[in-house]
């Protein structure tokens, strides 16, 4: 069957060229093996962020006494936790089937296993097709690291952990980075013991010291354990209920065991050398900054790439890359500024670069630090923990980077996006005029902590 536009996975960058595409008249072919929707709405931010809301409802039952509130006892029903979760998932599930429904007869939905046999063809459950275009959106997987033993136990992804029903007893996270955080402060908070091990000496080990000890600490306050600098060597099962990781030295124990160690690309089983298409190291998927990829005709788009692998730049990639196929202007890939947020309390968000990333480019920089605790409306909350950092090129005054961890980091870490985008000057901050008592307001105190900027 030939088509004009091929597109392999369904993911935030996938549907929306689907659908788009479609209704400006080229016949589409979606291909999907699995959930519509990929990572995002099946298994990673929509599922996750649910629970993390279920989470901090029962921390802040069990914690209101330090508001003069007293709840009571706390219990958390884990199987209405997933119950919920799983009707949130299928809502925004519903919601995709319907846009592609809505795109009319220039989209096809096809289910199965894509693999390319040739140049700009596939193969699709023993169908071939072919299209001018060729789209790549099939994102990734955890990635299953080569520990010996591992294979020996049941151990838990962030898919599987999210099917639990019954809290588990003691909890060991492997990897202290934005998936293993997310999971260990939740199940902490339901009740679970939970000890992190990482091998670098801090959580979050990609943000400056400052920002990865603010959210260590509240970490430590909630009885979460830290086995930080240990490389883990083996799993084994003690023949009970346990599973034990071991290091050199020591071991944590517990009775599951999260395996959070980054994700791989799902592009090993795509037939990408049948279509000269290359891929890196990794196994991520090279395009340049338009996302063409080595073989003409045939683009990749999303966390499949290796670039942030976020819902947000992958979405973002599809309007870049739809621009680019309907023969407007379009923005490169290395154009934008990305921002992320991980969703622990207090969240750690971020923008451009961190002061390591500065001094290791070379880049000049002046930096303003201020605790989080010192904003009015975060003592009147009583949502005190964290820090905020900015930094800016002392020559125009452009915000190179900001990483905010506290109370809707997330959201105000938005304030500077589009500033930076623009590469607008931080005194546009300092002359606007903020509400009292709010949070923003706390991100003009932020940038006046600048000499430049500071009151006479």
């Amino acid at each position: 069957m030939n088509v004009d536009t091929i597109i392999i996975g369904s993911g935030q960058a996938g549907v929306p060229l689907a659908t788009r595409l479609a209704k400006a008249g080229k016949q589409v072919l979606l291909v999907e093996r699995a959930q519509l929707g990929g990572t995002c709405i099946n298994y990673g931010c929509t599922p996750t962020k649910t629970m993390v809301a279920s989470a901090r409802a029962a921390h802040v039952a069990r914690t209101s006494a330090r508001l003069g509130v007293h709840a009571g006892e706390v219990r958390v029903d884990l199987a209405a936790v997933v119950a919920r979760k799983d009707a949130v998932v299928q809502r925004w599930r519903d919601g995709v089937r319907r846009r592609l429904d809505d795109a009319g007869d220039h989209l096809r939905v096809l289910a199965g296993a894509a693999r390319f046999v040739g140049e700009r063809e596939i193969d699709v459950a023993g169908e071939r097709h072919r299209a001018d275009t060729i789209i790549i959106n099939t994102g990734g997987r955890p990635t299953v690291p080569r520990l010996p033993g591992l294979d020996g136990v049941d151990w838990l992804d962030n898919h599987r952990i999210m099917q639990l029903r019954t809290l588990p007893r003691r909890l060991v996270v492997l990897g202290g980075g934005y998936i293993g955080c997310e999971f260990g402060q939740m199940f902490r908070r339901f009740g679970s013991e939970v000890i992190l091990v990482d091998r670098n000496p801090r959580i979050l080990s990609r943000e400056d010291p400052d920002v990865s000890q603010a959210l260590e600490q509240t970490f430590r306050d909630e009885g979460i354990e830290l086995a930080l600098g240990v490389q883990a060597e083996r799993v084994t099962a003690d023949g009970g209920t346990d599973v034990a990781v071991r290091w050199s030295g020591g071991e944590a124990r517990g009775s599951h065991l999260l395996v959070a160690l980054g994700r791989t690309p799902n592009a090993d089983d795509l037939g990408c050398e049948a279509a000269g298409i290359e891929r890196d190291r990794r196994g991520f998927i090279v395009v340049d900054d338009g996302y063409a990829t080595s073989a003409r005709g045939v683009y990749a788009v999303g966390d499949v790439t290796g670039g942030p692998q976020f819902t947000h730049t992958s979405w973002d990639d599809h309007r870049r890359l739809y621009d680019r196929l309907r023969g407007r202007e379009a923005r490169r890939r290395s154009d934008r500024v990305v921002p992320s947020t991980v969703f622990t309390d207090p969240q750690v968000a971020r923008v451009g670069m961190s002061e390591r990333e500065a001094r290791a480019a070379g880049q000049p920089f002046e930096v303003a630090t201020m605790p989080f605790g010192s904003i009015a409306r975060a003592i009147e909350t009583d949502e005190t923990a964290g820090t905020m950092k900015l930094l800016i090129d002392p020559r125009d005054e452009r915000i190179l980077g900001v990483a905010i961890v506290g109370a809707d980091a997330g959201e105000l870490i938005h304030i500077f996006v589009p500033l930076m985008q623009a590469r607008l000057s931080a005194r546009s901050i300092v002359d606007a005029e903020f509400v009292h008592p709010t949070f923003a307001e706390g991100v003009q105190s932020l940038v006046m902590q600048l000499p430049r900027y500071a009151l006479d």
